[in-house]
């Protein structure tokens, strides 16, 4: 996929602004998994090859950060 299509670049928008707001909240509360999440997050856009893969990515650090934070 294109890397300029429109629906990679929105995504990318929306998947970056998740990650920055992770990253923050993470600074700002001492919070070491969602700071690492976050920057995580941020920097699958610049990886990702397809937007389904782009939001599988991101779901899945989600989930997984989400599974840390409850059982661990």
């Amino acid at each position: 996929m294109n890397m300029l299509s429109p629906g990679m670049l929105m995504s990318g928008v929306v998947t970056g602004s998740i990650g920055i707001g992770l990253f923050l909240y993470g600074k700002k509360s001492g919070d070491m998994k969602c700071l690492g999440a976050g920057i995580a997050i941020s920097v699958a856009p610049y990886l990702a090859t397809s937007v389904a893969m782009l939001w599988l990515v991101t779901g899945g650090m989600l989930a997984g950060l989400f599974a840390l934070i409850k059982w661990v």
